[in-house]
């Protein structure tokens, strides 16, 4: 089984980015759906039914299917590899991880609340919650490049400065953009 870890990882890879390219791409819906309740009824109502659509086939044929694979693929590897599960880094990885499986099934709450019409979250908390898988990507990218390497107390500390920029950032796009109408 061994020959075939390679082959694994490589499809664990690519699901990988299939699955953050959908969590990304589905928040950004979901910003773009809130925000068309501040279009005329008409627009608003062609808009939300058209987000609806696009955020049902996203999810279910790009997004969980790519979470499922990456979750199989790693559970392969796994399998192959199982002294894996006795270093430290791989722990870490594995609870930013479940993390980012309850980021997943968090925003598919969310797609559900807005196709009920419930709007429970501003465009700029959904903002800010896109950078949260922005954060557990970052971090589960060092951990598993770094390894033990990592001195783990800087690398909190730098997941902490980094989390603190992105949501900075967030916070002025939402003043520049009020400055500007955009």
């Amino acid at each position: 089984m061994e020959k075939y870890y390679y082959y694994i990882m490589s499809v664990h890879i690519i699901f990988v980015v299939s699955w953050m390219a959908g969590l990304f791409y589905s928040v950004r819906l979901f910003i773009y759906h809130t925000e068309a309740n501040d279009r005329p009824e008409v627009e608003r109502n062609i808009l939300q039914k058209e987000y609806e659509k696009i955020e049902h086939k996203l999810w279910h044929i790009i997004t969980t299917p790519a979470m499922a694979l990456t979750v199989l693929a790693g559970v392969g590897m796994v399998c192959i590899r199982p002294y894996l599960l006795t270093t430290p880094w791989f722990h870490v990885k594995l609870g930013f991880v479940a993390a980012l499986l309850v980021y997943h099934f968090i925003c598919q709450n969310i797609m559900k609340q807005l196709k009920l019409g419930k709007f429970k979250h501003s465009s700029f908390k959904l903002r800010l919650w896109n950078e949260v898988a922005t954060i557990l990507l970052v971090a589960i990218v060092f951990t598993v490049v770094l390894k033990s390497a990592v001195d783990w107390v800087y690398g909190l500390i730098g997941l902490i400065v980094f989390a603190v920029v992105i949501m900075m950032a967030v916070k002025w796009y939402k003043h520049y953009r009020k400055k500007h109408d955009c």
